[in-house]
């Protein structure tokens, strides 16, 4: 477990600072995104990686790494997203988001932690290729429920979803940075 959290923490910093840069770059401007936008980025991210992987090739000079990194961001952006509500302008600083960043990213890593204990790190034993397909089958149950107003009968919320897609996103990262 102590390996699985400093896995973690590496490829957390990395999301992080490409999160910061585009802060520096762009300010907070997914602010003006609602959550159903938020999701279909992630639909976006989700759905390069998968084409890459049965496709073996890719023509743009990104591969699938960068587009784990952005499913983790845009899901902690989506996290904020559902916690603030959406805005007409850019309305929280650089410093604000990356401290909601922080508060979300250790949300995840107790959440990551729990479900460790109890699934016996059974991700370690799956394909990259299955993380790709779990959270494109998140991205479509979040889908449903955003098409239900957020109502749910039995299941767990967007922000479960969103949880759940950042974790296999970063799965995916421990993976890909650290070898199978």
């Amino acid at each position: 477990m102590d390996v699985t959290n400093k896995q973690f923490d590496e490829v957390i910093a990395l999301c992080r600072e490409i999160f910061a840069k585009k802060l520096s770059d762009y300010g907070a401007s997914w602010r003006i995104l609602r959550p159903e936008s938020v999701t279909d980025q992630i639909f976006i991210k989700a759905n390069r990686i998968r084409s890459l992987e049965l496709k073996k090739e890719s023509r743009v000079d990104e591969g699938i790494f960068p587009e784990f990194i952005g499913i983790v961001n845009y899901g902690i952006i989506g996290l904020i997203q559902l916690q603030l509500g959406y805005a007409g302008t850019i309305d929280i600083s650089a410093v604000k988001a990356l401290v909601l960043y922080d508060a979300f990213v250790a949300e995840n890593r107790e959440l990551m932690g729990a479900k460790n204990h109890d699934y016996d790190e059974a991700w370690r034993s799956m394909r990259v290729s299955s993380y790709t397909d779990l959270i494109l089958m998140k991205v479509y149950r979040t889908k449903e429920i955003e098409s239900h107003n957020g109502e749910t009968l039995i299941s767990e919320g967007v922000d479960a979803n969103y949880k759940d897609m950042i974790n296999y996103a970063i799965f995916g990262l421990i993976k890909l940075h650290f070898g199978e």
